[in-house]
């Protein structure tokens, strides 16, 4: 069974009236995790998406930018997406429950972080309500303010990305330090971790990402200090 047939499935129950409690309820062990996963960065990005007054075809496009849709899974992702539009349930709801589903301190709460980050630079800017959305998220979820300041480096382009902070380190932190924290994320963003933690498959976009930024960061300081 393709994960969108079973994400449709849960997000549908939103749609019917069913309590975002119960639809998690159901979803907390491999491979719903997985499903979790999804309908998580999916809700709260259609949320996000409209936190800017507007919901652009770029926006919506940028799913794409975190989920591998194979053809024939298309119309079944379209479906999901406008489910999760139509939800009038709030934001800080959901992202709750979904620190609630994964636990506290669980590293896929991260990654849903960084789907987020890239749906909100789909269009190329990066809205003040955008800004303000991720950061009362990412408060909700425990992900903490040196680590969403890391993120927001990478991805938002107002200013060529600190290497050190890419890394979470300080500038004066010796080189050993720095290689343990760059093998750290290296071995953290591994997509085996990745998957092994709830992130599906589709979803490995993230981990790309993710790594192309680690390595180029470890390797301007690397320059930089010769």
């Amino acid at each position: 069974m393709s994960i969108w047939t079973r994400i449709t499935a849960a997000v549908s129950s939103l749609a019917k009236g069913e309590p975002l409690s119960a639809v998690f309820e159901h979803l907390r062990t491999a491979p719903e995790r997985k499903v979790g996963f999804a309908i998580a960065v999916i809700a709260l990005g259609a949320k996000m998406a409209k936190a800017d007054g507007r919901v652009t075809r770029d926006e919506v496009a940028a799913f794409r930018e975190v989920f591998q849709i194979a053809s024939e899974d298309e119309a079944g992702a379209a479906r999901v997406f406008n489910l999760a539009r139509q939800d009038v349930a709030g934001f800080e709801d959901y992202a709750q429950k979904i620190r609630t589903m994964f636990g506290e301190g669980d590293e896929a709460l991260n990654d849903l972080m960084e789907g987020l980050f890239h749906i909100a630079m789909a269009d190329g800017t990066y809205h003040p309500a955008e800004d303000e959305f991720l950061a009362r998220v990412a408060d909700i979820l425990g992900v903490g303010d040196t680590r969403f300041r890391r993120m927001r480096a990478r991805f938002v382009p107002d200013a060529v990305p600190d290497p050190y902070d890419v890394l979470g380190v300080a500038h004066d932190a010796p080189m050993d330090d720095i290689r343990a924290a760059w093998r750290v994320l290296v071995r953290e963003t591994h997509p085996d971790r990745m998957i092994a933690r709830g992130v599906p498959e589709e979803a490995m976009k993230l981990a790309e990402s993710r790594m192309a930024a680690i390595n180029k960061a470890w390797e301007e300081i690397q320059a930089e200090r010769g």
